[in-house]
């Protein structure tokens, strides 16, 4: 064989075999890429098929999320509809610190916006690098939000809440009391009636992205439900005028502290209910400890000669006593074991009306002692003294009774002149309404509901006899004359009481009281003044609390359109009177 031949022959076999090893190395690339697909459609059918609503799950848990959305809180009305409280829609600014990125010039910003120092929100978007979500502003003008949102920062949030508003501000403070940040009730009415007024909270879904910031509003979970208006009895031209004229007695007395309670004497719905001193609840900043206390309600004292028409009524109750009966004060002294009853002045010889308008200590001790104690005491009881008054408000005291089982004499005598026992400003009223309503008590509230609930406690005949008596109290001889109002008969009792203090009673610390009804032909309105601690000089309450009496029970009438009653009476003041100058002393020391 040539050589020419055997090297053809070599170079076909060695081509032959490069053939066979590109051959072998293309099916194993085919295989690879076949393998390698059908790992990736056995993966896709894991994902797609087997692990589907696993992975859904988890990329809604990553991406999907449910909001809350706040609902509207319930108005609160006067007994005319006139709004009170409402809750308007402000934004609130939130951020989460992961994401949060600002220069130098946007950070000022937001810290000039949001009122915060530069050191305080540093604090806030970096003091806890494993926070979510932190507060930069709450409750803020949408205007405001929308200033900071301009900003366009990452990381920075709105989110849609609702502020409270009272427009009637520190007038109606103390009823309606105040709501947290969250817009819920922490004091008063707000509080008494929250479940009520917040409404149920609804829901959303929304869309993240990877950042977590808010892509889309999907769908609503939930729609918000509105919490219920709440309308109370209160007048809102009465309310502000009984506010006006006791914060002017406050403040020309130097008194400490004061409340006044206006009733509708039938239906013992509470018309007006304000204390000094007050606060401004859309001011959060006014919230000090102490200060949002309804004193009306929760702040009992000695209602001192206030409650001696009671006495008296359960005498003429029990016919122990007639209105003519003539009971001899002597010297203005009585002694009763150890103890000493005395009045002012020596009255000599006095009937009940007399007894009244002189306030005689002594003269109401021996009425008093007349009734069996258990009766007597039986009978303050059934007033409401000593028991809640059930009118649903946060607080609201109950007062003090002395014990039923144990009333020796001059406990009697004491608890008829009005120690011995403790009552609110409301619960002095709302036994006043029973001598207004003809002997019938009715249970006060302060929501207007249709249930009426009322007990009698004495006779038609009992209460009308204690008025009259009552009225010349409010006379140029009794200790009242100030409280009467020009073309109306009044009736009312003064109290000067002296407070109670460690050891005893406090020398030169008094309550000044006056408690009384219009017009005393028929009465409408009950009302009860008290300040505390006068200290201008004169602290008498026919002197202090009886004005104040006037000037709201004249406006109240006026208001409510009340017809004046005739001044028929001879014993009573005529309207010339109204000017006369102050009575002797004698007259203003009850």
């Amino acid at each position: 064989m040539t050589a020419a031949v055997l090297e053809r022959r070599m170079g076909k076999e060695r081509r032959n075999g490069a053939e066979t090893d590109f051959s072998g190395r293309w099916r194993f690339l085919l295989l690879l890429m076949v393998g390698a697909m059908l790992v990736l459609v056995a993966r896709a059918v894991t994902l797609q098929v087997m692990d589907r609503q696993f992975l859904q799950q988890q990329g809604d848990m990553r991406h999907l999320s449910v909001i809350p959305v706040p609902a509207y809180r319930g108005r609160i009305l006067d007994r005319n509809g006139e709004l009170l409280a409402i809750s308007t829609p402000v934004k609130s600014l939130w951020v989460n610190p992961r994401e949060f990125e600002a220069s130098p010039e946007q950070f000022a910003q937001l810290a000039e916006l949001t009122g915060l120092s530069q050191r305080e929100l540093h604090k806030k978007v970096n003091g806890d690098s494993g926070r979510q979500f932190a507060y930069i502003a709450r409750r803020i003008s949408p205007e405001l939000a929308q200033q900071v949102t301009d900003l366009d920062l990452p990381g920075v949030y709105a989110e849609r809440e609702y502020r409270r508003y009272y427009p009637s501000g520190e007038v109606t403070a103390h009823l309606l009391g105040v709501t947290s940040v969250d817009d819920t009730g922490q004091e008063g009415l707000e509080l008494a009636f929250n479940d009520s007024l917040r409404g149920v909270p609804g829901a959303r879904r929304i869309m993240r992205d990877g950042k977590r910031r808010i892509i889309e509003d999907i769908d609503s979970v939930r729609e918000p439900v509105p919490g219920h208006d709440l309308k109370l009895t209160i007048d809102q031209r009465l309310q502000y005028l009984a506010y006006r004229e006791l914060k002017k007695a406050v403040m020309q007395h130097q008194a400490r502290s004061g409340s006044l309670v206006l009733l509708d004497s039938r239906s013992g719905e509470v018309l007006a209910m304000v204390n000094q001193p007050s606060y401004n609840p859309n001011s959060r900043e006014s919230l000090k400890p102490g200060v949002t206390r309804n004193r009306a309600l929760t702040d009992v004292y000695e209602p001192g000669s206030t409650v001696k028409p009671f006495a008296v009524a359960a005498a003429l109750e029990l016919n122990t006593f007639s209105p003519d009966t003539m009971i001899n004060t002597s010297a203005g002294k009585m002694s009763l074991g150890s103890h000493v009853v005395t009045d002012v002045h020596a009255y000599g010889m006095l009937n009940m009306a007399g007894v009244l308008q002189k306030s005689s200590n002594v003269g109401v001790t021996r009425i008093a002692l007349s009734v069996p104690p258990e009766k007597f005491w039986a009978f303050f009881n059934n007033l409401g003294f000593g028991q809640p008054l059930e009118s649903g408000f946060p607080g609201e005291a109950a007062g003090r009774m002395p014990p039923h089982h144990n009333l020796r004499p001059f406990e009697q005598a004491t608890l008829s002149f009005g120690y011995g026992l403790s009552s609110s400003t409301l619960q002095l009223a709302r036994a006043y309404a029973a001598l207004a309503n003809n002997g019938v008590m009715p249970f006060v509230s302060l929501v207007q509901t249709p249930e009426r609930r009322e007990q009698r406690v004495m006779s038609a005949r009992t209460a009308s006899q204690v008025r009259s008596m009552l009225e010349l109290v409010v006379s140029r001889e009794g200790t009242a004359m100030k409280a009467s109002v020009p073309g109306f008969r009044v009736a009312g009792k003064t109290g000067t009481v002296k407070k109670s203090v460690a050891g005893g009673y406090a020398e030169s610390q008094y309550l000044a009281v006056f408690a009384g009804m219009a017009p005393a032909s028929d009465p409408r309105l009950v009302m009860v003044v008290m300040l505390d601690e006068p200290s201008a000089g004169e602290y008498y309450g026919g002197a202090v609390a009886a004005p104040v009496f006037s000037s709201v029970m004249e406006g109240a009438l006026r208001i409510l359109a009340i017809a004046p009653d005739q001044l028929d009476a001879p014993q009573l003041r005529t309207a010339d009177a109204a000017v006369a100058p102050a009575h002797a002393a004698t007259t203003q020391k009850h």
